[in-house]
């Protein structure tokens, strides 16, 4: 028996072709990659997640350590904190 195929286009403007029937050999191949596609997609966004995240706490390292500064020049310059 042929195999039907639908012809779909993307954004791009590429044509992708979709069988209808698609034998378990294909089809293990075509599950086993799309897995592999997804965990390397998931792979990639864990990495660029926690860079972001280190980013995010080294910033705010970098805030403390200014405020801290401005306190202290603040004391030297005998300046009053407005908290009280």
């Amino acid at each position: 028996m042929a195999d039907i195929k639908q012809e779909h286009k993307s954004d791009s403007g590429e044509n992708f072709a979709m069988a209808t029937n698609v034998d378990p050999k294909n089809m293990q191949e075509l599950t086993q990659f799309v897995q592999s596609l997804l965990q390397g997609m998931q792979d990639k966004f864990q990495t660029m997640s926690d860079q972001i995240i280190g980013r995010i706490d080294e910033m705010g390292n970098r805030i403390d350590d200014l405020e801290k500064n401005i306190a202290d020049l603040m004391t030297q310059a005998g300046v009053e904190s407005a908290d009280k």
